[in-house]
């Protein structure tokens, strides 16, 4: 049977310093961010300097906010009986929420974006495509953990566990839906969508920001469907899944409240044509 499968490791040591592939994909996820807000944010007439020190607050916000948000739901992991609660801290062994990560990181970019005099929703405008990309990346992290894998599937693409990652009582499982690569495909698919809307439709004004939330909210939701992880629920829902049920709605609601509004000045004028 045709399989994907999964990495035989995930950490290297370089002397006694372990080299996490997980901890290495995020920090490539944060770069190529970083590296796609600076050329959309100069492309509007932005001072360079700007991304790198919103940067410098949004990222560690985020990723403070994303602990927190995967501890806080996921508390029975750390607390309790025979648990361990120093291991809330261990981010490096996985454990961060997307969900999380976006709100930390928006008070970081908020509190930034005061001290330099920039409106946080233009700013949001340049960030939304290089969120998506640092999603689509940061993902391949839990191909390395072989974890937040889907249901049990044959298909030929189907995700090879080792018996040590599979859920109990699944053990003599071997194959399951490669939530991983669905979601990383989503996001990729995402920042081009929100790239060309913005361009066809003149999003300005938090409107592709609100896009991009939309955008990827959809996707998660029929993603978390798929996930067998354990997970609090709420009315038979999966707690991401009214987490980004909200997040939707929210984001349409602004779509729709803003469409008939004239296009707002960007920080230099404008968006060039042919500047992503």
């Amino acid at each position: 049977m045709t399989a994907i499968p999964s990495p035989t490791q995930a950490v290297w040591h370089l002397g006694p310093l372990p080299i996490r592939a997980y901890s290495l994909l995020m920090l490539l996820a944060v770069l190529v961010g970083i590296w796609v807000t600076r050329h959309r944010w100069v492309a509007r007439g932005g001072e360079p300097g700007a991304v790198g020190d919103i940067a410098t607050w949004a990222v560690p916000f985020g990723l403070v906010g994303a602990r927190l948000y995967h501890v806080a739901t996921d508390w029975q992991q750390y607390f309790g009986p025979g648990k361990d609660p120093l291991r809330a801290f261990a981010i490096w062994e996985g454990g961060i929420s997307v969900w999380g990560a976006v709100a930390g990181g928006a008070v970081g970019a908020w509190l930034a974006c005061r001290r330099r005099g920039i409106a946080l929703r233009d700013f949001a405008d340049a960030v939304a495509p290089g969120i998506a990309l640092g999603q689509a990346i940061a993902r391949w992290g839990n191909w390395f953990n072989q974890e937040l894998y889907g249901r049990p599937t044959t298909l030929p693409w189907a995700l090879e566990i080792d018996p040590a990652h599979r859920p109990p009582g699944m053990e003599s499982t071997a194959t399951y839906h490669p939530a991983f690569l669905y979601e990383s495909l989503w996001n990729l698919g995402v920042a081009g969508f929100v790239v060309w809307a913005e361009r066809r439709f003149r999003l300005d004004r938090g409107r592709t920001f609100a896009l991009y939330a939309a955008a990827y909210t959809a996707g998660r939701a029929w993603i978390e469907w798929l996930r067998i992880d354990p997970t609090h629920h709420i009315l038979g829902l999966r707690l991401n899944d009214w987490t980004a049920l909200l997040t939707f709605t929210a984001a349409v609601t602004y779509l729709t409240a803003t469409r008939k509004a004239a296009p707002a000045d960007r920080p230099g004028g404008g968006l060039p044509h042919g500047h992503a």
